[in-house]
């Protein structure tokens, strides 16, 4: 059986991740600071489809409970093959107002946490030859609101992502970053107004989301943009850097050539 795990595991996309990747025949291992939320989640996923389901309760904001998250996923005896690094917050304060604490906890969470995680894993998927990551970003990093860092936080993962990615040339280790929307949470479902925004393109189901951006993961690509009017937007918005990608990988491919030819 391959192992997930998934960080932010006992709600919203994290939740929809962990019951779709169950679905596929995915163990899995579920990160949050909410454990007795965890079990719930646990509980009900591994009823439903047989998977085992592990569960870690932790701050990923804490150096120390964050260090037991990157011992399991670096675990060459227990192999996770497939990361998700989904456990993000936004601070809604406006930035001049906000308390330092909350903002510097979204930096930690948004930022550090994904790179530490994405750094315990990659060595052992390296080794094996195999393994995925998914880093969950937001359309927000090209569309700042004014408020918090949350924002900076997400465009600081799709450009993590893209340097990750140059590193895994070769390998066969893929990871790719989910440019999400607005995702419809789970009680969005009875009211008039959560009708209206189900009908709304603005609007994603978590499922919907899932199943685009591991997709996307089968086929290679680095950005996966789900619903159709912000993959519009985003295909506009990432034309320059998609040409600067292809002239970085055919200078790179120059330079291999280069260094290959004993008379050159």
């Amino acid at each position: 059986m391959p192992t997930a795990m998934i960080t932010g595991g006992s709600a919203g996309l994290g939740e929809a991740y962990a019951n779709h990747l169950a679905d596929r025949g995915f163990d899995l291992i579920l990160v949050a600071r909410d454990q007795e939320r965890l079990a719930v989640v646990a509980e009900g996923i591994g009823r439903r489809t047989g998977v085992i389901v592990e569960i870690i309760g932790a701050d990923l904001t804490d150096a120390r409970q964050r260090a037991v998250v990157e011992r399991r996923v670096a675990d060459p005896e227990r192999p996770v093959n497939l990361l998700v690094n989904n456990a993000g917050v936004e601070c809604h304060d406006r930035f001049d107002r906000a308390p330092l604490s909350d903002l510097t906890y979204e930096v930690d969470l948004n930022i550090v946490a994904v790179m530490c995680l994405t750094r315990a894993a990659l060595p052992a998927m390296m080794s094996r030859g195999n393994g995925d990551v998914v880093n969950v970003a937001s359309f927000s990093g090209y569309l700042p609101a004014s408020g918090s860092a949350y924002s900076a936080t997400k465009a600081w993962v799709m450009a993590f992502t893209d340097t990750v990615s140059a590193s895994l040339s070769g390998t066969s280790v893929r990871v790719v970053a989910v440019c999400a929307g607005r995702i419809l949470a789970r009680q969005d479902t009875t009211t008039d107004d959560a009708e209206n925004r189900r009908r709304s393109p603005l609007w994603l189901d978590p499922s919907a989301v899932v199943k685009r951006s591991m997709a996307d993961l089968q086929k290679g690509r680095v950005l996966s943009t789900p619903g159709w009017i912000y993959r519009m937007v985003v295909t506009y918005l990432e034309a320059p850097r998609r040409s600067l990608r292809l002239f970085a990988k055919a200078a790179g491919k120059g330079r291999e050539r280069l260094s290959s030819d004993p008379e050159a």
